[in-house]
């Protein structure tokens, strides 16, 4: 299941997020993914792991053409220069011609992220990147840079989950032709709220599936783009088995019922880290 984006290219529904995972292990994680059907790797620079990722994808059975694989800019770039120099070595670091989609990873002042936003758009004109975006912005930042921008950016990447539903913010993207992808979709750390969940639970149950899969489908049937994180093979398979069932409109309802808007990662114009020596 595909979703398309602003440029006229696609991207897969469910993909394998991969924060807090380096070395073997996140290799190890990719090597699994791509072997049972996913299609979408989600990187960063300030995950550190650009270079198992990119070995993991180099080693696996499926083309390259045939992967979507995302990265993001990193905090400590200031500058259009700093930003172009990081985009080559984020290329180097996973061994591909091109990048799939870039995002600027966390907001900072609006001339920063222009500047930034501005050497993407050059990438992209030289064919390094295919699709650029942003990720933890709010609306206001994303007006900002739709004043200057050449290329609209084609996704917002945010915590999303049955306790932060973010139904305004996709709103406002739909509007603008942008996607909404949902990192921390199954609550990250907080991963039994999910598990325990009853209502999550009785819809589960009527399906066969587990709390986890009826909270991504959701996700992916609203039309959001869904990035579970995992190192453990059960779990990557268990979080691609969505596309055998659909949620009623009821059971949608019922989920919509669940928001908290219950914040697990900070919050977009409250961060400094990064950005600040202090």
């Amino acid at each position: 299941m595909e979703f398309k984006l602003n440029n006229g290219q696609t991207i897969p529904a469910v993909g394998l997020g991969t924060w807090q995972a380096t070395g073997d292990e996140v290799y190890k994680a990719v090597q699994h993914a791509l072997a049972v059907g996913y299609r979408h790797i989600d990187s960063a620079v300030g995950y550190g792991n650009e270079k198992e990722v990119g070995k993991g994808i180099a080693d696996a059975d499926v083309p390259r053409d045939q992967i979507f694989l995302t990265t993001k800019i990193t905090n400590s770039i200031k500058t259009k220069a700093e930003a172009e120099s990081q985009i080559n070595e984020s290329l180097a670091n996973f061994g591909t011609d091109y990048i799939d989609l870039v995002l600027i990873h966390w907001p900072w002042t609006y001339e920063r992220n222009a500047a930034v936003y501005s050497a993407m758009e050059e990438a992209v004109d030289a064919g390094k990147i295919r699709s650029i975006g942003v990720s933890n912005f709010n609306i206001h930042h994303i007006d900002a840079i739709l004043s200057s921008a050449r290329i609209k950016p084609a996704v917002n990447q945010m915590e999303c989950h049955i306790s932060l539903q973010n139904t305004r913010m996709q709103e406002y993207l739909e509007a603008n032709g942008m996607v909404l992808e949902a990192y921390a979709p199954m609550k990250s750390w907080k991963i039994e709220d999910v598990l325990e969940n009853k209502t999550l639970k009785k819809i589960g149950s009527a399906h066969g599936k587990t709390p986890t899969q009826v909270s991504l489908r959701w996700l992916v049937q609203r039309g959001v783009v869904a990035l579970p994180k995992s190192v453990k093979p059960a779990r990557i398979e268990e979080n691609f088995q969505l596309f055998d069932f659909e949620l009623s409109d009821d059971e949608m309802h019922a989920i919509r019922k669940l928001n908290k808007a219950e914040r697990l990662f900070p919050e977009p114009d409250n961060v400094d880290f990064g950005f600040l020596d202090l």
